[in-house]
């Protein structure tokens, strides 16, 4: 088996890390967080010799001893000490001391053994299990509890339990500390590269430096001085759009990133600043990194039939999309967080505008309107048309917000854990709340794989093949990795199916065997028939 072999240095300490090279993503990063003795929560970051940040991942490119790498633990969950103190009132014992301790008997076990035992990746296994369930059940009705529903400014999330729904006051400080300090830094040119390309890993990163990757977005596409956006007005833009953005799996500050940074490398991969004007790209830049403002966690479906604040004052149409608009203008009303301010009225009014039509169009209740409408127009498609590009605009942010498939399985697969988190939380509240259950949402019907399969097959593939179809360069970067997705996923379904079908014959032959060893027994019991056949005579 062929291994890769990495130098690299924690706190001046020389390491070396051996690991096959198609290992998986999560296993490396494992390595490494073991190698730095860091906690599940801590952020890790590996500096190449030049002192720009690399990925942690299978890619890693090897290196000799006299090139080390430096690994440094460089942010921790700031509410990881209180949490760990309250456990440790509430249950005796120090969990974080624990969790060390562990990590500390799992690498002797790796030293002496020379590989972890099947048993302990088996109990690891269960673990995750039960962690997973604990933080993606909001009513945990399997274990007799029910959280508490009251309302209030610092209402739980139903997703993060140490966590309010809406960020706090120290939480924002603390990232807006970080962001100011990182945002005078140069960001290296291949990391800038990087960011131009669908294969970017948005989990190697914290909200911090996502803010100022954002930055670099604006300011690599010459809107700083083509807008006359001052450095100062674009920060605190930035960090308002972080801040108004929820403490929930899928709909968060990461997701916004993602959506936007696709946004950004289809602008570079297509040419469009060749073929558009920079106001309309302004226009779906900033309409990425609003379109989710806000989000709880509830779709429009529950929205309407819940008759929630936001159903009531949109009338049932897009409530959630014109509530995003609504806090995207919000921000924007502030003259100190209002990118647009150095602009004259038109300019301003062409952008709502723009920024309104792209937010309304991620509503995917009307995917096929916005779809058929690119279709019908695209055999004359002419860039000097601005209903055309109107239309494109919507597309460009459509295949944007649900682009996760086409990215490298270890950051595509990660989003659907999350997104699936949402899902069957939203599910488990329309029961309780005896609503209409959304059926892709339902924990009890849906599986991992049946839940993509459908959706690639008759939602993404379709949408990003018609975008080719104006784009034949885009085949290789978003259609080819959607397709590899589907064929993932299909394998996974079936290999679920097998299993399901195999389970349920071992029940039922266990259940014939012990039919059968009750009927024999009930026969030993009875003992053995003695009496006389009755005559047949009269």
């Amino acid at each position: 088996m062929e291994t890769k072999v990495i130098y690299f240095t924690v706190n001046g300490r020389p390491e070396q890390a051996e690991f096959p090279v198609d290992c998986p993503a999560q296993d490396v990063k494992d390595l490494f967080r073991s190698a730095a003795e860091a906690g599940p929560h801590d952020i890790l970051k590996l500096y190449n010799p030049k002192g720009n940040i690399i990925n942690i991942s299978p890619s890693l490119e090897p290196n000799s001893p006299n090139l080390c790498y430096k690994l440094e633990v460089v942010a921790a969950d700031c509410n990881s000490e209180l949490l760990g103190a309250e456990l440790a009132g509430a249950l005796g014992f120090d969990l974080s001391s624990m969790e060390k301790r562990l990590q500390g008997l799992e690498k002797k076990i790796l030293i002496e053994a020379g590989e972890t035992p099947a048993v302990v990746y088996e109990m690891k296994k269960q673990v995750d299990s039960f962690r997973e369930k604990l933080e993606s059940v909001e009513h945990l009705s399997w274990l007799g509890l029910f959280k508490d529903l009251s309302e209030g400014t610092h209402k739980p999330s139903p997703f993060y339990h140490k966590r309010t729904l809406r960020k706090t006051r120290e939480e924002c400080e603390h990232v807006r500390e970080k962001f100011l300090q990182m945002s005078t830094l140069e960001v290296s040119e291949e990391v800038r590269q990087y960011l131009k390309t669908p294969t970017f890993d948005n989990w190697q990163w914290e909200d911090a430096e996502i803010m100022v990757l954002l930055q670099v977005m604006y300011t690599d596409l010459d809107f700083i001085p083509t807008f006359n956006i001052e450095p100062e007005v674009l920060q605190q833009f930035l960090f308002e759009i972080y801040r108004r953005y929820n403490n929930i799996p899928f709909h968060n500050f990461k997701h916004c990133f993602c959506v936007t940074q696709m946004m950004y490398g289809l602008i570079w991969l297509t040419d469009l600043r060749s073929k558009m004007d920079s106001i309309d790209l302004l226009i779906m830049l900033t309409s990425a990194v609003c379109h989710d403002l806000d989000h709880t966690g509830y779709n429009n479906a529950y929205q309407i039939n819940a008759q929630t604040e936001l159903a009531l004052r949109y009338n049932d149409i897009s409530p959630l999309e014109n509530h995003h608009c609504a806090v995207a203008f919000e921000i924007l009303e502030r003259t100190e967080s209002n990118i647009f301010r150095n602009l004259s009225t038109d300019q301003y009014k062409r952008i709502r505008e723009g920024i309104i039509k792209c937010i309304l169009a991620t509503d995917m209740s009307r995917h096929n309107e916005v779809l058929n409408k690119f279709k019908s127009i695209l055999p004359v498609f002419d860039f000097t048309n601005k209903d055309h590009r109107d239309v494109l605009m919507t597309i460009l942010i459509k295949v944007s917000d649900i682009s996760n498939e086409a990215r490298p399985m270890e950051v595509a697969e990660p989003w659907l854990d999350c997104l699936l988190q949402e899902f069957f939380n939203q599910s488990d509240v329309e029961k309780l709340e005896g609503l209409p259950v959304t059926p892709f949402m339902d924990r009890d019907k849906v599986t991992k794989p049946s839940s993509q399969t459908g959706f690639i097959r008759f939602v993404l593939l379709p949408l990003f093949i018609e975008l080719a179809n104006l784009f034949p360069c885009l085949e290789q970067h978003i259609i080819d990795p959607v397709r590899k997705a589907l064929d993932y996923y299909t394998e996974m379904e079936k290999a679920l199916e097998t299993e399901q079908q195999n389970r349920a014959q071992s029940e039922n032959a266990a259940k014939s065997k012990e039919a059968a060893g009750g009927r024999q027994d009930s026969q030993t019991d009875a003992g053995p028939d003695t009496s006389e056949p009755e005559s047949q005579l009269t």
